[in-house]
């Protein structure tokens, strides 16, 4: 508690938010990793998954290597959000560190995903660029310019959100809460 004993708005706010938004990607993450841990562990779908398409950029040949790693990784991430949303419900200095920690985390993953991001796109658009042209076939470059403009605001806008977050959760007022000194 803070010197005047009182708990703020924003940590309990926070901490629902995230208990919510985590506890059902916890939910979906269980049910995607049980999906890909029994249906793709057949050796045909695991061979088809080490070899990436010819060309494609070393993301997409990591990515498809190790996706099922990825599920995984994902569901620990999204439980550690979940346990730490709850220690910081209780105001636990431990659960802030790591909150903090996994706001960083998101940070980094917004931007390196980014940079993914782009790499795919450059590479699908050789590959639409080498397909044969119909009349009829839409303009996917402007599709794809446009996707990625909108989710480039996205991981901007969630990163900056994110490090306000972590900025809050360190601030003298918000430390004091979980009985640290300023």
């Amino acid at each position: 508690m803070n010197a005047t004993g009182n708990h703020s708005s924003f940590v309990t706010v926070l901490a629902w938010i995230f208990i919510v938004l985590s506890g059902f990607a916890a939910m979906i993450s269980l049910l995607q990793n049980i999906m890909v841990w029994t249906m793709f562990n057949q050796p045909e779908i695991a061979n088809a998954m080490a070899t990436p398409p010819p060309g494609s950029p070393p993301f997409m040949a990591f990515m498809t290597s190790y996706f099922r790693w990825f599920f995984l990784l994902f569901l620990l991430v999204t439980v550690a959000t979940l346990v730490s949303s709850i220690g910081l419900l209780k105001r636990l200095n431990w659960a802030r560190l790591v909150f903090i920690g996994l706001m960083v985390l998101g940070i980094a993953w917004n931007l390196l995903g980014l940079l993914g991001q782009f790499a795919m796109m450059t590479f699908m658009r050789g590959q639409f660029a080498a397909m044969p042209k119909s009349p009829d076939m839409p303009d996917f470059q402007v599709f794809m310019t446009a996707m990625m403009a909108v989710t480039a605001i996205f991981a901007v806008g969630f990163s900056v959100l994110f490090g306000w977050i972590a900025k809050r959760l360190m601030s003298p007022r918000i430390r004091a809460e979980f009985g640290v000194p300023a």
